[in-house]
């Protein structure tokens, strides 16, 4: 599966801006990732979160919401 540059070894990223976690290994969320963080330069403004452990329930807890 694809996975962003930045975060080869997690599967669940999160925007800030928008507080929604997306699951990098469905391919409709991913394309939608990468073409927001490539458009709005998203990793230089720190919009982009990652999650230890790389869960949903990791991401809930942080007060992301999922697509």
């Amino acid at each position: 599966m694809p996975r962003l540059s930045r975060f080869p070894d997690h599967r669940y990223i999160g925007l800030r801006d928008e507080m929604r976690v997306y699951d990098c290994d469905d391919e409709a969320q991913f394309r939608l990732i990468q073409e927001r963080i490539d458009e709005e330069d998203l990793v230089g403004r720190l919009q982009v979160a990652s999650f230890g452990p790389d869960t949903p329930a990791e991401a809930r807890n942080r007060g992301f919401r999922q697509l």
